[in-house]
């Protein structure tokens, strides 16, 4: 299996799609949003993973010049797929939590320190504050 179709039955499974199609959608639609958010080393090494079509879509975007808040995120991506935010949540957590298996924990742990608070729950992770 290619790492391309490894990624996308990783999404099917997490976000309980009915067909590769729906899948490649919301990954294409997450990948797109997130290459908009994320800049420099943490945008470069995330790309180094990604199976090269992934990575394609993920480059073509220009970054902003910081990211939004997570919220602002769902909200883009809600847009980006005609989806209530709800659904839109679903579908970046279904892909997050897939790239999380290409990627190893430190970079996880950088991307997530690059973007505001609010994204590591899109990533399956706990988000805890600071005592």
């Amino acid at each position: 299996m290619t790492r391309y179709r490894h990624l996308l039955q990783q999404v099917r499974d997490f976000g309980r799609y009915s067909s590769d199609e729906e899948a490649e959608r919301v990954l294409d639609a997450v990948l797109s949003v997130l290459g908009s958010q994320l800049t420099g080393d943490e945008r470069r090494d995330l790309a180094a993973v990604l199976p090269e079509r992934a990575r394609a879509v993920l480059t073509a975007q220009i970054p902003l010049p910081r990211p939004v808040a997570a919220p602002a995120f769902v909200e883009t991506l809600a847009h980006t797929l005609g989806t209530s935010l709800t659904t839109a949540r679903w579908d970046a957590s279904s892909v997050l939590a897939a790239l999380t298996t290409l990627t190893d924990a430190p970079l996880t742990d950088r991307l997530l320190a690059h973007l505001p608070r609010g994204y590591a729950l899109l990533f399956g992770r706990a988000d805890l504050a600071a005592a």
